[in-house]
């Protein structure tokens, strides 16, 4: 082992009033404060989805507050993972927001 942490991905979609209620800036926060790389955005059907990447406990936190947590004013009903996969390298330099 060479000391550096293994990277994970993992895909997610959260359900529930997540729309106009800031969720996606709330998201690009906490996963920046957690070093995580990746993306979020709205979708039609009234989700927000996206991708992070990271170190398998800071994916855990990470996955912990969006189904829990998430911006003040959301309300979450349902949070849908893809199980952590490890990746040989970051994907994304940085956690952005997609329009």
């Amino acid at each position: 082992m060479d000391g550096e942490k293994k990277i994970f991905s993992s895909m997610f979609e959260i359900y529930g009033r997540v729309q106009g209620v800031y969720f996606r800036k709330h998201t690009q926060i906490k996963a920046k404060q957690l070093g995580l790389n990746g993306w979020c955005m709205n979708t039609q059907e009234g989700t927000v989805k996206g991708i992070m990447e990271g170190p398998q406990d800071m994916l855990s936190e990470m996955r912990l507050w969006l189904q829990h947590k998430g911006s003040p004013r959301s309300i979450i009903e349902k949070a849908v993972f893809t199980p952590f996969e490890p990746i040989p390298n970051h994907n994304y330099h940085t956690f952005s927001i997609k329009r």
